[in-house]
Formats: structure tokens, sequence, C-alpha cells
């Protein structure tokens, strides 16, 4: 069995080049992600201790939804500097943080690992599920440590274990069969990477964050059937079509089939409700 070498640099590359094209579908889904991630953006802006008039850097922000979520927070007076690895998805969330009238959010591409901004600058560092894909982890944690105030806080949202996140595991493990993929070695990128308890909490200690705390919040994907949960992934998480890239279109689409028929298991009398956990982190410097 040959073992491939997880190259980090081709890996962010990747990243950047699927965020690049999913860019317009991910901002279009921007009302289901409010309504599913909303109440646990929530959460993590109380962890961050975000107040009315505080500066808040966003890493990873995608389309800006928690972005604009933070600025609700702010309000006029306050700052937000929403970052993202991807050009395109930024373009999206200026898009539309103009067209709901945010003139308080800034945009930047940056790496997250690469933070450019000046030391002891913001008040509150978030993330939400963007440090779970990021190679070094640490030194993500270490640049968001320099890049606050003493006394600020950092919070993230990640998800939990494959177990707890039916919505996302059972299209992967499809995925990963058909196309004959290993399963990521311990310590690399990917969706539950961070996701067994204590894991991000440790790494938040280890880069020098204090009065750490972490709540676990129960964040079902409702939409009206299974076929929707697969639109919005198939549209969306360009993960999992670089996964599939080593196929081609019929069984690309016979493993599309496949993962439909296995989230129909969510259907209820009402619609669908796929399962998500998702960990909210927060630590202080």
């Amino acid at each position: 069995m040959t073992i491939t070498q997880f190259d980090p640099v081709a890996y962010k590359r990747a990243t950047t080049r699927q965020w690049q094209n999913a860019a317009k579908a991910w901002s279009g889904w921007g009302e289901t992600l409010r309504e599913w991630l909303g109440p646990a953006t929530e959460i993590m802006i109380d962890s961050a201790e975000i107040r009315e008039g505080a500066s808040v850097l966003d890493v990873a922000a995608g389309a800006g939804d928690q972005s604009m979520q933070v600025a609700d927070r702010v309000g006029a007076d306050g700052y937000v500097l929403a970052t993202d690895i991807s050009s395109n998805i930024l373009d999206h969330a200026a898009a539309n943080a103009r067209a709901n009238g945010y003139g308080q959010i800034d945009f930047q591409v940056m790496d997250g690992e690469e933070l450019m901004t000046a030391p002891e600058r913001f008040d509150a560092v978030v993330s939400r599920v963007g440090l779970i894909y990021f190679p070094d982890q640490m030194k993500a944690l270490a640049g968001i440590h320099r890049a606050l105030k003493p006394g600020g806080w950092f919070s993230a949202i990640v998800y939990s274990t494959p177990e707890r996140n039916g919505f996302f595991s059972i299209p992967v493990g499809i995925i990963r069969k058909a196309a004959d993929l290993p399963t990521p070695a311990k310590g690399q990128p990917g969706p539950f990477s961070l996701g067994q308890p204590g894991v991000l909490a440790a790494l938040l200690a280890q880069a020098g964050f204090t009065n750490i705390r972490e709540r676990t919040i129960d964040a079902p994907l409702n939409l009206p059937r299974a076929s929707d949960c697969v639109r919005f992934e198939r549209e969306s998480f360009g993960a999992l079509h670089e996964m599939l890239k080593g196929l081609g279109a019929e069984e690309q689409a016979n493993v599309w089939a496949e993962i439909e028929t296995a989230l129909q298991t969510f259907e209820n009398g009402t619609g669908f409700s796929g399962p998500c956990e998702l960990i909210v982190v927060a630590g202080q410097k």
C-alpha cells in the first residue's frame, strides 16, 4: 500500500482553488447558513466578550455572514476586519455587507496562518468553522494571540466528531470509499480535526491563552428534503469535489445518488434534519 506524504503547500493551494470556485454558491446559501449557524455564532460572539464599539478580526470569514453578525454587536462605532484566503469569496462578502448597509466592515485577503495585522490591534478575534482546515493550527493560533490586545478574547466554532455530524460525515465516508481514498492521518486538517472534546482547548492553552472555556451545541441542519442537503453540499463544499475528481462523470453521479439515499434517513414528517454538533471554544490573552 502506498503512503501519500501530506503536502501542506499543495493542500493550501487546493483549498484556495476550492473556495475560489465555490464562492458564489456559498454566498448564495447565506440564508441557510444564518438559520443553521446563526445561533452558534451568537454564542461565539458572546464567548469572545464582544461589545459595542469593539474592534474584531474575523479569520476565514467566507462570504461574511458571521462578520455581519459581529458588526451587529459592535455597532456603528465598532470595526470588523474580515479576512480569508479566497479573494472571490471576499468579493461576495463585501457585496453582501454593502447590500445590507454595513459600513464598519473591511475585507482583506489574508492567509489565516500568516496574519499580517498590527500586534495587539483587536479586542477580539473569531473564526467560524475555519481553523479546522488550517495545516498549521498552532501557527494560526500564535498569530491570533499576537493580534489581540492584552485581555482580549479569541473564540472559534468547530465541528465535533464524525459520529455527531452525519449531515457531512456520511457524504465524506461514501465519497472516500468510492474514490478509494485513505483515512486522513492524525494531525492533518479536515472537518473533524478538532472535534474531540478538549483538543482545541488544549491547543489554545499551548498557544498562551488562559481562562479557556468550551461549550458543545446541537445545531441540526434543517432543510425541506435530503435532496436539498445534497444540493447544498454539491454546490458549496469544494472539498467534496476535490475528493471526487478521480472519478468519471457517471461514477460521480452515482456517488451523489448514494449520498442522497443515505441522507434520507434524516427526513421526517416535517422535513430534513441533518445531525450536526458544534463546539465553541474561547480563550483570553
